[in-house]
C-alpha cells in the first residue's frame, strides 16, 4: 500500500475491536448454563470465543455441533437472553472514545463492517451515543467477511479508493477481509483472540496493543 495517500474514512470491527461486549455475552451464555443447571463459566474462557459469534458460544457452553438437534433452540434462547440486556456492560474499548473523537473533530467519518446481524447492531447501537456514519452488517451484503464486500460497498460508499480506508479488526477474518479489499489493515491484539491464535500472524498491515496506538498511526501512515 502506498503511503501519504489521502485517509477518507476509519472502519472498525465492533465486537472485540470497538466494543468490549464480552461481559453481556458471558451473562446470556451463563444464564443458559443456569437454565440446564450447568455453572458458569469463567470469562475470560468466553471472551475467547465472542467474535466468533453464538454458534460458538453454543458449542462452548454445551458442547455441542450444529447438527446436533438441541443446538438451534440453545442458540435462538441465547440470542434471547442477549439481546434482553444487550448493553447492560458494554463499553467501548480504552482509547476508541478519544480516537472517534478525533475523527470526528478532523471530519473523517467512520463506520462498522461486522459479522453481527443488524437486529442486534442495530438495538446496541440505540443504546449507546455513538453515530458511525455507516453500518454494514450480513444482511447489507450478499457475502460476509472474510468476504472484502462489505469493505467494498464502504468504499463505494464514502466515494473513495479502498486504499483511503483503514480498516480495524480482531480477527484473522478481518484482516483477510481488509486484504481483499485492498484498505489499509489495523489488527487488535486487545481483542476476543482465540487461545493458540495471535494477531501476528493475521498478515495485518499494523498491529496494535491498546485504541491510544491507532491515531498515532494513521496520523503517521496517512500524513494527517
Amino acid at each position: 500500500m502506498t503511503q501519504n495517500t489521502f485517509l477518507a474514512a476509519v472502519m472498525f470491527d465492533l465486537d472485540g475491536t470497538l466494543l468490549d461486549t464480552a461481559s453481556d455475552f458471558t451473562a446470556a451464555l451463563n444464564r443458559l448454563r443456569a437454565e440446564h443447571q450447568l455453572p458458569p463459566l469463567p470469562e475470560e474462557r468466553i471472551r475467547q470465543s465472542v467474535s466468533n459469534g453464538a454458534k460458538a458460544l453454543v458449542e462452548l457452553g454445551f458442547h455441542i455441533s450444529e447438527e446436533d438437534e438441541a443446538y438451534e433452540p440453545l442458540r435462538k434462547r441465547l440470542l434471547d437472553l442477549y439481546i434482553q440486556d444487550i448493553a447492560t456492560h458494554t463499553r467501548l474499548f480504552p482509547g476508541m472514545k478519544q480516537l472517534l473523537t478525533t475523527l470526528e473533530s478532523r471530519g473523517i467519518p467512520w463506520g462498522l463492517a461486522t459479522n453481527k446481524p443488524a437486529l442486534y447492531t442495530e438495538e446496541l447501537l440505540r443504546h449507546l451515543p455513538l453515530e458511525p456514519a455507516l453500518v454494514v452488517c450480513p444482511d447489507h451484503v450478499t457475502r460476509r467477511k472474510p468476504d472484502p464486500e462489505s469493505l467494498l460497498l464502504a468504499a463505494s460508499h464514502f466515494g473513495c479508493h479502498p486504499q483511503q480506508i483503514a480498516y480495524a479488526g480482531d480477527h484473522q477474518r478481518d484482516i483477510t477481509c481488509g486484504r481483499l479489499a485492498g484498505t489499509l489493515t489495523i489488527a487488535c491484539s486487545f481483542g476476543y483472540i482465540e487461545s493458540g491464535d495471535s494477531a501476528e500472524r493475521w498478515g495485518a498491515d499494523y498491529v496494535v496493543d491498546k485504541g491510544e496506538e491507532i491515531w498515532p498511526l494513521l496520523e503517521k501512515h496517512y500524513n494527517l
